[in-house]
């Protein structure tokens, strides 16, 4: 392999691992989002489960 070919093959590489660290990053913000939402869902059904406890 010529060294031209071994700066062509390094930059594919190098942008290959960039593309697949940000795909990452996407999918950990993805999940934190929807980990978010089923939190809150839990909480408030917690809550209204709370307040029926109380009025009985």
């Amino acid at each position: 392999m010529t060294k031209q070919n071994k700066n062509v093959a390094d930059t594919i590489k190098e942008g290959a691992g960039a593309a697949f660290h940000a795909t990452h990053q996407a999918l950990e913000a993805t999940e934190n989002a929807a980990m978010t939402a089923v939190d809150k869902t839990a909480d408030a059904i917690d809550d209204l489960t709370e307040n029926n406890d109380k009025n009985k």
